[in-house]
C-alpha cells in the first residue's frame, strides 16, 4: 500500500525509541545493575554498541556494559555547574565526613582477598585499620557511626553491596552480624577514572584528569552542560560553545530531543535543557514541601519588588550579566513577610529560624541554576520570572497585603528567556503551583 511504514522503518523506529529509553535510563540512573534494574540493564545491553558510540561522540562519555552491570562514566562539568553532592533519600546530602568513608569503604573492598562475601563486622575493621594509617581519626560515637552507615548503605543502593544475612541496622543499633554479598566486578568502575598514575588530587579538581575530548569539545562540552545543568547561562559559556549555540542550534535541538528526549529552550540570555516527563531529575522546582514553597514565593515577591525593565542587567564579578540583584535585607524581609503571611503553615521548626529557612530556600534556587549568591545579595536570573504562583490563602490576623506594583511581574523579562507558563490556584491550606510545563534538573552522580 502506497505510503505505508515498511517493516524496516518500523523496527528501525523502535530500535531508536528503545535506544533512546536506555540512554535516559543511564542519564538518570549512572550505575544499572542486574539486581536493582533489570529491565533497564537489559535494554542497555541489547542496544550496547550504539549506545556505546552514541554517548563517546556527543558527550564524550564513556559507557562500560558487563553482564550485571552497565556504568556510564561521566566527563567533568565547569564551575558554574550548581554543587551535586551524592544524596540518599532518607539520609539528605553526604557530608565530608560520609564521603571519607565511602573511600575507606571501596578501598577495604578493593583490598581484602577477593571473596565474594564479607561481614559487616570485618569490612569495618578494615576501613578502621586503613583510617588509621591514612592518619584518619575515626571515633567511636554515634554521629561518626551514622556516617559509616549511610556510606554503607550508599554502597547497597548502588547495588555494590547486598544484604543477605542480617540488616546494616540491626548492626548500627544492635551490632548485630550482617553478611553482605559483594559486586566485586562494579567495584573498580565506581571511580570515573584510574587513580594508578596521579600523584595527587589536583588533576581530579581541575578536571585534567578527565581530558580525554577530541577536537570537537565545543560541542562535546556544550551538551553536556546542557544535559547535566538545570540550566545554561550565556555568560558561562565559552566562546566557542557560544558560536556552537548560535549556528547550530537546529541540529542541537534535534540530537538532544531524539537521542534523549529533552526540550531545548534557546534565548538571548541562555538555555534550557529540560525533560518533560520529569524523569531525568534529582532536584525539581518547583517541589513539595516548606522550603520549596518559600522559594518560590520569594522568587516572586522580589521580582515584583525590584520593578525591573525587561533589559535590566546587574553585576557579577565585574560582568554585566542579565537578571535582577535582591539584596539580602529585601531578601530577609521577602522572607518575613512569607512567615507572617503562612507560618502556621509552614511548622515551628521554620517559622522559629528564618535565617534557616531563607538559607534552605536560597541553597534550592542555587541548586537549580535560578539565582547565584553573591556579597551584595541574591542574582536572580531572567528564568524566575517562569513562576508565577497564586497563592489561595491569606490568614485573616496579618496585616494587609503590599499594593500591586505598577508594573506586573511578567514585564520583568517580557520577550525575553522563558516566557511564564499559567499557573493555577489551589484550594487547600498552602500555597500551590500548576507543574505541567516547568522544568526541572537533569543529573545524576558522576
Amino acid at each position: 500500500m502506497s505510503g505505508a511504514p515498511t517493516k524496516s522503518a518500523t523496527t528501525a523506529e523502535h530500535d531508536a525509541t528503545q535506544r533512546r529509553a536506555g540512554a535516559r535510563a543511564l542519564l538518570a540512573t549512572p550505575v544499572l545493575t542486574a539486581g536493582k534494574h533489570p529491565e533497564a540493564l537489559a535494554l542497555v545491553r541489547k542496544h550496547a554498541h550504539a549506545l556505546k558510540a552514541m554517548f563517546a561522540s556527543t558527550t564524550g562519555y564513556q559507557l562500560v556494559v558487563e553482564s550485571t552491570f552497565a556504568r556510564l562514566h561521566k566527563g567533568p562539568l565547569g564551575d558554574d555547574t550548581p554543587p551535586r553532592p551524592v544524596q540518599r533519600a532518607t539520609a539528605g546530602d553526604f557530608a565530608p565526613r560520609t564521603y571519607t568513608y565511602l573511600a575507606l569503604l571501596c578501598a577495604g573492598l578493593l583490598s581484602t582477598p577477593p571473596r565474594d562475601q564479607v561481614l559487616i563486622g570485618s569490612l569495618v575493621n578494615q576501613v578502621r585499620a586503613d583510617a588509621a594509617i591514612a592518619g584518619i581519626t575515626m571515633d567511636d560515637t554515634a554521629a561518626d557511626r551514622r556516617h559509616l552507615v549511610h556510606a554503607i548503605l550508599y554502597l547497597i543502593e548502588l547495588g555494590v553491596l547486598t544484604e543477605t544475612d542480617g540488616t546494616v541496622a540491626g548492626w548500627r543499633d544492635r551490632q548485630v552480624e550482617a553478611l553482605l554479598d559483594v559486586h566485586r566486578p562494579l567495584l573498580p568502575h565506581l571511580l570515573t577514572l584510574s587513580l594508578q598514575d596521579l600523584t595527587g588530587p589536583g588533576p581530579l579538581l581541575d578536571g585534567t584528569a578527565h581530558d580525554r575530548f577530541g577536537p570537537d569539545q565545543p560541542r562535546r562540552s556544550l551538551r553536556r552542560k546542557l544535559i547535566e545543568n538545570p540550566l545554561v547561562r550565556r555568560e558561562d559559556l565559552t566562546g566557542p560553545e557560544r558560536d556552537v549555540l548560535s549556528r547550530e542550534r537546529t541540529e542541537l535541538t534535534h540530537v538532544l530531543d531524539d537521542l534523549f528526549g529533552l526540550t531545548l529552550e534557546v534565548r538571548l540570555e541562555g538555555a534550557l535543557c529540560y525533560d518533560t516527563d520529569d524523569e531525568l531529575t534529582d532536584v525539581s522546582f518547583p517541589g513539595e514541601g516548606t522550603t520549596a514553597w518559600v522559594a518560590l514565593l520569594l522568587v516572586n515577591a522580589l521580582v515584583d519588588d525590584l520593578k525591573v525593565a525587561p533589559n535590566s542587567t546587574a553585576e557579577l564579578a565585574g560582568l554585566i550579566v542579565p537578571g535582577a540583584l535582591a539584596p539580602w535585607d529585601m531578601v530577609d524581609a521577602g522572607v518575613g513577610l512569607l512567615i507572617e503571611q503562612y507560618g502556621d503553615s509552614f511548622g515551628v521548626a521554620h517559622v522559629a529560624d528564618p535565617a534557616a529557612l531563607r538559607a534552605g530556600a536560597v541553597a534550592l534556587l542555587e541548586a537549580v541554576s535560578a539565582a547565584r549568591s553573591t556579597e551584595a545579595g541574591l542574582l536572580l536570573h531572567p528564568v524566575c520570572a517562569r513562576y508565577q504562583p497564586e497563592p489561595h490563602r491569606v490568614p485573616a490576623h496579618t496585616r494587609p497585603a503590599r499594593p500591586p506594583a505598577p508594573d506586573p511581574p511578567a514585564d520583568m523579562f517580557a520577550g525575553t528567556l522563558f516566557n511564564p507558563p499559567a499557573v493555577a490556584t489551589g484550594d487547600g491550606g498552602a500555597p500551590q503551583h500548576d507543574t505541567r510545563h516547568e522544568p526541572t534538573t537533569d543529573l545524576e552522580t558522576s
